[in-house]
């Protein structure tokens, strides 16, 4: 028997963790952002996804706890840019690494090592690791819910450059068991992208 929830008779928090356990998996947007004192940004987001591919777009959201901004937004309202970097299992640790809370002054690149990449297009660094990278410009701003421990900041930005791995590429097309991408489960648990299988679609 389903049990039922009106997420106006529970706490926000409580929802938080039905969401992201049943919205499953879920891509990671590893957004790369700099100040504009030119400190380098690092952080990863797993409400994410691509929205459109014309203009190509995608969108992240960021908890603004009790009205607190994170890094990342304030950076990328500050300068327009941003960067996403596809999670893989070879990066995998780092990107956990970089989803601590540090004060603004530091960068997640020297923290863990990873080769920040200058954008071609845009200011915001790339992770060099990262088997494939988007440059994107900012396109909106929404704001979701109110200030409480869950409400929302989405970024929506235009995609303006893709970096691919030629390893991976099979055309214009990714190879998905040489991608192999992480993607992002309930609480601390992520999920590979070994187990594939295909269907056609009806006619």
């Amino acid at each position: 028997m389903k049990q039922s929830f009106d997420p106006a008779n529970h706490d926000d928090v409580d929802i938080y963790e039905l969401l992201i356990g049943l919205i499953v998996p879920r891509p990671i947007g590893w957004i790369g952002s700099m100040s504009r004192e030119g400190v380098r940004n690092l952080a990863p987001f797993s409400f994410f996804n691509a929205v459109a591919a014309s203009p190509p777009t995608v969108l992240f959201s960021t908890i603004r706890a009790g009205g607190a901004r994170k890094d990342t937004l304030t950076n990328i309202e500050e300068t327009g840019v941003f960067t996403v970097n596809v999670v893989t299992e070879e990066t995998v640790d780092a990107m956990n690494l970089t989803a601590g809370r540090y004060a603004p002054s530091v960068d997640e690149f020297e923290l863990t090592g990873l080769a920040g990449v200058p954008g071609t297009v845009v200011d915001a660094p790339m992770v060099g690791e990262a088997k494939s990278n988007l440059e994107c410009r900012l396109s909106q701003v929404v704001p979701i819910g109110t200030d409480g421990p869950v409400a929302a900041s989405v970024v929506i930005g235009e995609v303006v450059r893709v970096h691919v791995d030629g390893a991976i590429l099979d055309g214009m097309r990714i190879d998905q068991e040489s991608l192999r991408a992480v993607g992002r489960m309930g609480g601390a648990t992520y999920t590979r992208t070994h187990d594939l299988f295909s269907l056609d679609r009806p006619s």
